[in-house]
């Protein structure tokens, strides 16, 4: 069996990430997408090595193609902090203590950052797909059933990526940028 046959595991166990990736992807995707539920380590350190890791880690345990994805939110005002750590900022803080965050300082821009980590196999070079989206850390509005939502305001926009349609947002997002490398780097990929 040729490895360009075998299905691509989407390792995550966030069932809203899944959802948005699976809605952008769209159907003209050329490969087979499953997923898994993988617990991997947290690894500390910059955006793309921790990515990097990460995928190394998932191709580790299911043996052969996977993608993984990061996401960070970087304030501008604490020079890219809570970053790649968005995710315990957030457990602790919930979507009200991410704006309370930036109390004191003028400047409340940030950049969500999305970053897909492609390995076709063990031993392979992992190809990293990142996609960025400029705009502010507001006072929490919307619905409070995905992450950072709430609280991320979409330069040029007059709401929240959790007040946005899914279509809308799933158009202009981070993750949607990102995608769209993955799927430019597979649409054109030589067998």
């Amino acid at each position: 069996m040729r490895r360009m046959s075998l299905p691509i595991v989407f390792v995550t166990g966030n069932a809203k990430k899944l959802e948005e990736f699976v809605a952008i992807l769209g159907q003209d995707f050329p490969r087979r997408i499953t997923s898994k539920k993988i617990d991997l380590p947290e690894y500390q350190g910059e955006i793309d090595d921790i990515c990097r890791e990460k995928c190394r880690a998932a191709v580790n345990l299911v043996k052969g193609p996977v993608i993984i994805e990061d996401t960070c939110l970087s304030y501008n005002a604490m020079k890219g902090l809570p970053g790649p750590y968005i995710k315990w900022f957030l457990e602790k803080l919930h979507p009200e203590g991410l704006h309370r965050i930036l109390h004191g300082f003028e400047d409340k821009s940030a950049e969500a950052i999305c970053t897909f980590a492609y390995c076709p196999g063990e031993g392979s070079e992992v190809h990293l797909f990142q996609g960025r989206t400029q705009g502010n850390i507001v006072n929490p509005r919307g619905p409070r059933d995905f992450g950072w939502d709430p609280c991320f305001e979409p330069l040029g926009y007059d709401k929240t990526y959790a007040e946005l349609s899914k279509v809308e947002k799933n158009r202009i997002s981070h993750r949607s940028k990102a995608i769209e490398k993955l799927k430019d780097y597979f649409m054109n990929e030589r067998i």
